[in-house]
């Protein structure tokens, strides 16, 4: 047992001031219930821990002696326990989509799920949950344009996201190897040239939907570049790319059946989208998102990635905390897909996202302080700001060329704009390097060519 698992078991155990049952961590840490007894063992033997009571009223507790009890003082003044706390709703779901797969009941595509929603009046969040995450994910009081923030905050958004989404899809890149992968191009050394390619893929996803705030919506198109993106070089059959399936899928450890024939899956896809859209909370539309795109299974893979992606439109479009599934884990995102596949149950997803939002904006909020406020010109002029490095890069302007273009595309702004427009193209040019040149569209090789030139001068 690792230090750091120890410290994790005891941590855990602090966070119940009656003392934890062994149900009680199983609950909490999706661990292996005689695997949380060999480690409570060990650290009773260690006295980290204490044990009273025998049989079913057994409970651990923290010594208030221990280096644990001191750090508990202070994991309480956070504002979010380290762990997710589910809801008996929740339990009660996962007790019954652990159970052996011989005894649940096979269960096919349920249409009434979808078609029983009604946007304005079906919720699945409380509106007392959703108006407490928007008070912690408004991250401005001004009308600013569409993904000004998601701008802002898109080299940490880049890595964030596409580590986390992929990371629950298995990938098993770390978080610096992903940072280098994205930053810097560099592949990780010994491993699987799949997991590079869908780390990849999710940055051009984010991307794409930042590029687009303006337009950001769950309109078909969208969405199904969306999945294009995403599953980009991963599918074998590339024409299956940002289109809806045409053949059978099955899914594993589950004993649900997808929809099989094609005109319904298309009809209820486009439903889903229908449906979102015409959802006016962001946080519900998010969420409805999470639950129904997934479900359909309407693509041959990467369904749970286009939905964790398409879940972050509401955020990019109305400048909200993005949410990048910050430490959520696999086996209990597992366990709320399960529960939706099956049951149609959202209560264990639904626990999952509230307390996953709240750790992205705690997360965003430390950036977005770190930033300040973003420059009012470059966001009115951000588009041609864009263009204009676009061109000289590609061109492989030098300074004086790139001089010179500056001020011919400077004398048609306002001359109260010029000096200042001038001066955040410059800044552009200067920062640039390998590892961000990619967004302003321009290729590595056009990327080089203008980087000696520029270099020379």
């Amino acid at each position: 047992m690792t230090d750091e698992k120890a410290r994790h078991i005891a941590e855990t155990v602090a966070e119940f001031t009656d003392g934890a049952a062994i149900s009680d961590l199983e609950e909490r840490l999706d661990i292996h219930r005689r695997t949380i007894q060999r480690r409570l063992k060990k650290l009773v033997a260690r006295g980290e821990l204490q044990r009273q009571g025998q049989g079913r009223a057994t409970r651990y507790f923290v010594p208030e002696s221990s280096p644990t009890a001191a750090a508990t003082d202070e994991l309480a003044t956070k504002s979010e326990p380290s762990q997710p706390v589910f809801s008996d709703e929740a339990k009660e779901a996962r007790r019954r989509i652990r159970a052996p797969l011989v005894r649940r009941q096979p269960v096919s595509y349920r249409a009434a799920f979808l078609n029983s929603y009604e946007p304005g009046q079906t919720t699945y969040l409380p509106r007392k949950t959703r108006d407490e995450l928007r008070a912690i994910g408004s991250l401005t009081d001004r009308d600013l344009p569409a993904g000004t923030y998601a701008r802002r905050i898109l080299d940490r958004l880049l890595i964030d996201l596409s580590w986390n989404s992929s990371r629950l899809e298995g990938n098993t890149y770390s978080l610096l190897e992903t940072e280098r992968l994205i930053e810097a191009d560099i592949e990780a050394e010994q491993r699987d040239p799949r997991e590079t390619q869908m780390l990849l893929n999710h940055k051009s996803a984010i991307e794409f939907l930042v590029d687009g705030a303006e337009e950001l919506g769950f309109h078909r198109t969208m969405v199904l570049n969306l999945h294009a993106l995403l599953s980009e070089n991963l599918l074998g059959d590339p024409s299956a790319e940002g289109r809806l399936r045409r053949r059978p899928v099955g899914i594993s450890g589950t004993v649900y059946e997808p929809l099989q024939d094609p005109h319904r899956i298309e009809e209820y896809f486009d439903t889903i989208l229908v449906t979102a859209e015409s959802i006016n909370d962001p946080f519900e539309q998010s969420f409805f998102a999470l639950v129904q795109l997934p479900y359909l299974q309407a693509f041959l893979d990467a369904n749970k990635r286009v939905s964790r992606l398409a879940a972050n439109i509401p955020y990019i479009r109305h400048n909200l905390s993005p949410l990048s599934f910050v430490e959520v884990s696999t086996q209990q995102y597992t366990n709320a897909m399960l529960a939706i596949y099956e049951d149609n149950d959202v209560a264990i997803l639904r626990d999952l996202f509230v307390w996953a939002y709240h750790r992205s904006a705690d997360r965003y909020r430390a950036i977005r302080n770190s930033i300040g406020e973003p420059d009012p010109l470059r966001l009115r002029r951000r588009q041609e700001i864009k263009g204009l490095v676009s061109r000289i890069v590609a061109q492989s302007l030098s300074r004086p060329d790139a001089a010179e273009l500056l001020d011919e595309e400077a004398n048609s702004l306002p001359p109260d704009e010029r000096d200042r427009f001038a001066e955040l193209v410059w800044r552009e040019l200067d920062s640039l390097h390998e590892g961000n040149f990619a967004r302003y569209r321009v290729r590595p090789s056009q990327f080089e060519s203008w980087r000696r030139v520029w270099d020379k001068e």
